[in-house]
């Protein structure tokens, strides 16, 4: 099995913090497959702001020969298409061309992606579409629970290296440590502990040089088969709490509420809900 990408080192423990959670939103979002195999994907969102997005996608993919099409459209007036070929060229390679098209101003953008998947090496890399492109590239080693990964960027327009990102993780079945550091100038960690077949927790903490630590603790709670309870709280107060609710088969409800534990007595608390439905 292939060791995580470099992104996905700690991802566990950032899941704890980020899933689960839709502060200052209405959100709806449907979800439908026909017998075909193409899948329907409908959403919008409005903000605390009182502004209204929205976007609907389309999935295509042939499995016989590893392609994989998507096409997407918001209320921005934004067209997005995406192909992807996967284990075709080479077992474990995936190549995707990502492009962006706005029919109101004629804007085009593009980014060519590959990713390629080892038993011990995990490679990707993305560079968009222009005259001086930026060039990511990404690489992770693991050997058995142990992955160590490494990122950076060339600014070909500059002919110079833009960034030097490290991430150490250790994972078992129960637990997931991981350590960060972003240009020697960042540096950061975190925990994630799955206590019982109920209860998951997680710690991440980010240590800037010359600027202020921010630490959190979070947790997940399953009530039972349809039910969950989500918290988290910062260093600074502020605490966010979720309750996810399965309504029946393909319908979950979720309310979640952020709190600034400083400012008890005044506004600017965040409340959200989210209803999404899948068929």
């Amino acid at each position: 099995m292939a060791p995580p990408s470099f992104a996905d080192i700690g991802k566990q423990s950032r899941d704890v913090f980020g899933k689960g959670f839709h502060f200052g939103l209405m959100k709806l979002e449907v979800k439908s497959k026909t017998s075909t195999g193409v899948e329907f994907t409908a959403g919008g969102n409005r903000n605390a702001d009182g502004v209204v997005a929205g976007n609907i996608e389309t999935k295509f993919q042939c499995s016989e020969h590893g392609v994989k099409m998507t096409e997407k459209w918001n209320t921005d007036n934004t067209l997005n298409a995406t192909f992807e070929l996967q284990d075709k060229i080479v077992p474990g390679l995936k190549l995707t061309l990502d492009g962006n098209f706005k029919p109101n101003t004629g804007d085009m953008s593009g980014k060519l992606k590959e990713e390629y998947k080892h038993e011990k090496v995990n490679f990707n890399s993305d560079m968009n579409l222009s005259a001086s492109p930026v060039i990511n590239s990404s690489i992770s080693v693991g050997h058995g629970p142990w992955a160590l990964g490494y990122n950076t960027a060339f600014d070909t327009g500059k002919a110079t290296l833009t960034k030097h990102n490290l991430a150490l993780g250790y994972s078992t079945k129960e637990m997931n440590l991981h350590c960060t550091a972003n240009d020697s100038k960042v540096f950061g960690g975190g925990i994630y502990h799955r206590v019982s077949n109920d209860l998951e927790a997680g710690v991440s903490i980010n240590a800037p040089i010359g600027g202020n630590t921010s630490f959190g603790i979070g947790c997940k709670y399953a009530l039972g088969p349809d039910a969950s309870i989500r918290a988290k709280v910062d260093n600074s107060s502020k605490v966010g709490l979720s309750y996810q609710q399965r309504l029946r088969p393909g319908i979950t409800l979720t309310l979640s509420t952020l709190v600034d534990g400083t400012k008890l007595n005044q506004a600017g608390h965040k409340v959200g809900l989210a209803l999404e439905m899948q068929a």
